[in-house]
């Protein structure tokens, strides 16, 4: 094979590859703007899930005892029978 034969070889599969980096490009970018507002939609839920905490907690008394919280391994599942 020539110099030449060889170099337009080597210039195709160039070529080639530089089609399919901009294919896994575009679709990288698409798949990156999806989780992007998917983590969007997720910090404002959790705004909003802190917002009704918030809430809930300036409803309490303010004398409240802490109540401390009950370890799961104490906690029984209703049997099939209930």
């Amino acid at each position: 094979m020539s110099r030449l034969e060889d170099l337009a070889e080597r210039v195709e599969r160039l070529v080639l590859r530089h089609e399919e980096l901009k294919r896994e490009n575009a679709l990288l970018t698409q798949q990156l703007a999806t989780v992007g507002g998917e983590r969007d939609s997720l910090r404002s839920r959790l705004a909003a899930a802190r917002a009704r905490i918030d809430a809930l907690l300036d409803r309490l008394p303010a004398d409240a005892a802490p109540v401390a919280p009950v370890p799961a391994s104490t906690l029984v599942a209703p049997g099939p029978d209930a």
